[in-house]
């Protein structure tokens, strides 16, 4: 999954005791940079992250994060500058399974369980936190932004609508 991520960062959950640990994801200006081409906005001006990890058992672990960011995006009607600012508490529950491994290339989607409450499965203790940071922060985005007061009103000199080729149909029957 993070293969195709801006940036990534990897936490081996194998070292994680039962007191647990907390984890503070810095990003470099050129990650911003990256992360901001990546979600289709003009700029990223902050993004911090912040994970809770908790040992469950041997083989589950409680994630909760905190996400943080100021972006500057285009607005969609006079493409002006319009920042926002994000802010997201979520949490991942992870279930190791090393039966899970499979080749390179080789997904199996009817394994996929398709319910949220579920734990997500994962093949490796090396798990990248970034990529769920990266996906609730690209979900967040609004898709449409506005700047304040700004509505898309249509040209006034509007061509009238042209004529409908049923309406000449009609024509050349009652001509008939």
């Amino acid at each position: 999954m993070s293969g195709d991520l801006p940036f990534s960062h990897l936490y081996n959950l194998n070292r994680l005791g039962q007191a647990g640990d907390n984890v503070h994801l810095a990003v470099s200006d050129a990650d911003k940079a990256a992360l901001a081409a990546f979600a289709g906005v003009l700029r990223i001006d902050a993004f911090s992250g912040a994970i809770a990890l908790k040992k469950l058992s041997p083989n589950r672990f409680q994630l909760d994060f905190t996400l943080a960011a100021d972006i500057c995006q285009a607005c969609v009607v006079t493409l002006a500058e319009v920042p926002a600012h994000i802010e997201r508490r979520f949490s991942r529950e992870l279930h190791f399974n090393p039966a899970m491994r499979r080749p390179s290339g080789e997904a199996q989607t009817a394994d996929i369980p398709l319910e949220d409450d579920l734990p997500e499965e994962i093949d490796s203790l090396h798990y990248d936190l970034a990529a769920p940071l990266i996906e609730e922060f690209v979900l967040a985005i609004d898709p449409y932004p506005r700047a304040p007061g700004v509505e898309f009103a249509p040209p006034a000199d509007a061509e009238e609508a042209p004529e409908s080729p049923f309406a000449v149909l009609k024509g050349l029957k009652s001509g008939l």
